[in-house]
């Protein structure tokens, strides 16, 4: 196998990441028919807030609680209560991307060390790694919440590589779906990186080592280059 260590992101690359269905399931618990208008003012408020994490400008704690504020104040529950809903929510209707649980254990057998860099919360991972069963291959779960900066910030790349105890970068792989974060991360920090183009979206800036569009063709690519 050309990589020793591979490091995949989570959302949107071991699960699907249906936010809308978990705030729906959430809010039902509080009586509100959640619909895709409240979805719409939601986002407009979420993916801002999700860019300036990124670029290190708010905490994750503000993040979480920001983007409740407005239902915070409409049901009167604290933000923090409403973010650890929401997750628990996402936790309880987490499924696997096709094809994960097979490239995972097909590495494992082979003795690749197989690691997650997630800008992603710790408290979801770790109940949707339990409740898929991935957590018996993974051998590090880094979350951006307790490094204290997220991807594509060098330092929890090299966290994450500290964690496996990487001693070759060359032989190490980062896999995402984000081209910003995952892609453009694992780029500054020198290493290979995967992208995985589910959607066929266009890329004329950030360059990948190599692309794929499903986890079964990176198992096939990965095996190809045994």
């Amino acid at each position: 196998m050309k990589y020793q260590w591979i490091f995949f992101d989570a959302d949107e690359t071991l699960f699907h990441f249906d936010n809308f269905a978990g705030l729906v399931r959430m809010f039902s618990k509080h009586g509100i028919d959640f619909k895709q208008s409240d979805f719409d003012a939601y986002q407009a408020i979420n993916k801002p807030l999700w860019v300036e994490y990124q670029n290190g400008r708010i905490t994750a704690e503000q993040l979480q609680t920001r983007r409740f504020k407005h239902w915070s104040e409409k049901l009167a529950i604290n933000e923090k209560t409403l973010n650890k809903e929401f997750l628990d929510a996402m936790a309880e209707i987490c499924e696997t991307l096709t094809g994960a649980e097979q490239l995972v254990q097909s590495l494992s057998a082979q003795g690749v060390k197989l690691g997650i860099i997630t800008n992603g919360f710790k408290q979801l991972q770790k109940v949707r790694l339990e409740k898929t069963g991935l957590d018996q291959y993974f051998n590090s779960v880094i979350t951006s919440e307790e490094i204290g900066v997220a991807k594509p910030n060098p330092i929890i790349f090299e966290a994450a590589m500290k964690s496996l105890s990487v001693t070759d970068k060359t032989k190490a792989l980062m896999v995402g779906d984000t081209l910003e974060s995952d892609i453009l991360g694992g780029i500054k920090f020198g290493i290979d990186t995967c992208w995985l183009n589910s959607h066929n979206k266009t890329n004329n800036e950030i360059k990948p080592t190599f692309e794929v569009t499903s986890l079964q063709d990176l198992l096939a690519y990965l095996s190809e280059t045994n």
